[in-house]
Parts: C-alpha cells; structure tokens; sequence
C-alpha cells in the first residue's frame, strides 16, 4: 500500500529559497548591458573593420557598406521582438532571457573571428551580415523580456525604481564600450586597430554573452508568469488584438524619448566635432561624464514616480526638453562646459521618461501578452525613428539645418506629451490583473 493509504507521514517537497534581490537585479542588467554595448562597439569601429570585411580598394563604399549592415540589424528587432517575446510569454521569462543573451554572444563571437575580405571576398561581408541579424533578433527581444521580468520580479511599491535597471545597464553598456574604443586607441597603433585590434571588443562582447548565458540559466522563473502558466489562459493573438491601443501607447511613448536619448547621449560626441569643431577627446570626456551622471539620477526618478506616479514624470520629461531643446543646443560650442552644461541637463530631465518605461510598458499589459504586447510595437518605433536617426540628423543638418532636425525632435516629443497625458495612472498596479 501507498504511504497515503496507510496514513504514514509524508514528506513535503521543498521549495525553492527566494532569490536574492542583488542575483535578480545583476543578472537581468548584465544582458540589457551587453545588447547596448554591442550597438555602441559596432558603430564605434566600424571605421577600422569596414576595409578589412570590405573592399579596401574603395574606402568609401565599405564604410556604407559597413553602416547598411548596421542597419539591417535594426530592420531586424521587430521580428526578434515577434520571435522572443512569443517566446517569454509562452515559455517563460527565464527562457527567452537566456536565449536573447545566447544570440547576441554568438553574433559578437561571429564579428570577432569573421575573415577578411582578401582571405574570403564577399562571404566575409555575408558573415558579418548574419552576425547582426541574429543581435537584431536578440536585441529585438533582450529588452521587453528584461523589463518584464524585473517588474514582475519587484515589490509593486517599488516597480519604478526597481525598472529603473534597464536604462541603468544600458547605458553602462555605451559607456563600457567607448572607454574601450578609447583604451584600445591608447595602446595599439592604427595599423594594429585596423589589422586586427578592432576585434578585441567584440570577442569580449561574446565573453560576457556566454557569462550572462551562465548566469541567466540559474535564476527562478517570475511568480506572475508560473501562476499565470497554471491558469486557463486564452489564445495570444486575439489578446494582442484586443490591447491594440496600448500597443499604440508604446509606439507614443517611445518616438520622443528614443529621438532625443540618442541626440544627446549617443551622437553627441559627433556633432560636437564635426559641427562646432571641439577636439574628440574634449567631446568624449564631456559626453561620459554627462552620461554617468544620468546613471546616478535613473534610480531617483525610479522611486519618485513609486511616490508621486507615472504620468507627472512622463510629461515633465517630454515637456521641459521640447521647451528646452533650441536654447541647449545653442550652447554647444568647442569647450569642454559647452557640451558637457547642456548635455547634462537634457540627460537629467530625461531620464524622469527612460527610469519609469520599461515599468509603465510592462503596467500596460497583462501577464499573459506583457512582452510580446510590449516587444514588437517597441521595436517598430526603435527601428523606424531610433534606426534613422543617425541618417536624419546628418541629412537634415548638412542639407537644411541644424534646426530643421531639432524642430523634428520637438514633434516627436510633442507626440510623447499627448499620449502621457492620455495614459492611466499605473503606479504599483497589481500586475496579476
């Protein structure tokens, strides 16, 4: 007979000790980490790879050839977003956090070691093409899954500052990889970058993929998804039918702050020395030490909107920088303050938006769609405004003015403003309804 049967005592099974809060919040930023750094290495050498994966006899071409590579991986984060978070919502967050930091790590590993263009031809080109389709998978989907995991993972009091980890990571990515670009232009000459020093970055880009692969594998699953695993749940794609304006919600919030984060934090440094003519090196310090300092003021922003709410900071934080943008960009000129005064100041009032999306994206949703829902639509405005920003500004600016493209961010922080002021209030919303 059974123990049951016989009423002989039993012993229960063991459950799981919780996870830490430092294993939670160190293993989900470390792969939103890695996908920002491997964007800012790929566009930081790109001008010492370009002639070794294409022909160097036409300098020109290989670097548009270089940079249209770099787009695809854009065109290709909506699918990844489609892909991985079908994924995160059907088979768990865990899983597609693995997977997304997996592809990203063996798309850096293909760049590291792709042969040159004398050793292979063409196929050298078609090799560093499918190493940025699958980070533009991977990228697609790191992120959404990311900020659902860390918001179903967060005391609900304290969602926002908790969410705040995601631009917190990424941002340390951009940072990591141009201190990187900088050490590496320090120690090797140019000859030795453009042989092989350019492939140090991405080699350890695929060593820290496989670290957060490691890492990622021994973390617990998120209560919200395995209670809602366990529930009837329906079918995906009539919910997602039926969210369609949130979708639409994400698309408004993303245009504005995607736009003008990528003005100041990424391509600054850029349009400083060509534009204004400040030295590289003077740029570079000031565009870092301003991005540091948006890291120390993400958290703050994080827990003032578990305080006071979402929508204050949502609007403040597309508001003041559209009223703002014209006289900040006036100030830049070729001094160090000059860049590093109004650059701090657009990060900071920025960063009220980019502490508390990913914990309103994931408020948006309910657990059942909360990456998918949050993926693809993100995707799409990062691939559509984010990945033409780089093309537009220097368009624009050339061709018109430096105006003409400050006036086209204005509009998409305008667009951001109107669909925070439509929005819910969500602030420690119960995610399981």
């Amino acid at each position: 007979m059974s123990s049951t049967a016989t009423g002989a005592h039993t012993t229960p099974s063991p459950v799981a000790a919780p996870q830490s809060t430092r294993k939670t919040l160190f293993n989900t930023g470390i792969g939103n980490a890695l996908e920002w750094y491997d964007w800012g290495i790929y566009a930081t050498f790109a001008i010492y790879f370009a002639g070794e994966i294409f022909n160097p006899e036409d300098p020109v071409a290989a670097i548009l050839g270089a940079m249209a590579v770099f787009a695809v991986g854009f065109v290709f984060r909506p699918l990844g977003g489609f892909l991985f978070g079908w994924m995160s919502d059907r088979f768990g967050r865990k899983s597609s956090m693995v997977s997304t930091v997996g592809s990203a790590s063996l798309g850096s590993l293909l760049i590291a070691v792709v042969p040159s263009y004398e050793s292979i031809g063409f196929w050298a080109a078609a090799i560093l093409l499918l190493a940025r389709v699958l980070q533009g998978l991977a990228h697609g989907g790191e992120m959404p899954t990311a900020q659902a995991y860390i918001a179903e993972a967060a005391p609900r009091e304290r969602r926002g500052k908790w969410s705040s980890l995601i631009y917190v990571s990424g941002t340390a990515g951009i940072l990591i990889g141009i201190l990187m670009g900088v050490l590496l232009d320090l120690v090797l000459a140019a000859e030795a970058m453009a042989a092989w020093g350019w492939r140090i970055p991405f080699a350890v880009g695929a060593l820290m993929g496989l670290w957060a692969v490691i890492a990622r594998s021994t973390m617990h699953e998120t209560q919200h998804f395995t209670e809602e695993r366990k529930a009837d749940r329906p079918r995906m794609l009539p919910e997602i039918r039926r969210h369609w304006r949130s979708a639409l919600r994400v698309i408004g919030l993303s245009v504005g702050g995607t736009v003008c984060y990528y003005v100041w934090s990424v391509s600054a440094i850029q349009q400083a020395v060509v534009v204004h003519g400040m030295a590289q090196g003077t740029a570079l310090q000031a565009s870092l030490l301003a991005n540091l300092i948006l890291i120390c003021t993400l958290p703050f922003w994080g827990a003032l909107s578990d305080r006071i709410g979402r929508k204050p900071l949502l609007i403040l934080g597309n508001v003041v920088p559209a009223l703002l943008f014209f006289p900040l960009n006036a100030m830049v000129g070729q001094s160090f303050l000059s860049l590093f005064v109004p650059a701090t100041i657009m990060l900071i009032l920025m960063g009220s938006v980019l502490a508390i999306t990913p914990a309103v994206f994931s408020e948006l949703f309910p657990t059942r769609i909360r990456t998918i829902g949050v993926a693809v639509p993100y995707s799409f405005a990062v691939a559509i405004f984010g990945g033409t920003a780089p093309y537009l500004q220097n368009w624009v600016s050339t061709t018109y003015s430096v105006g003409a493209f400050s006036f086209y961010v204005i509009v998409l922080l305008v667009v951001s403003v109107v669909v925070a002021a439509t929005l819910p209030e969500t602030r420690a919303k119960d995610l399981r309804h």
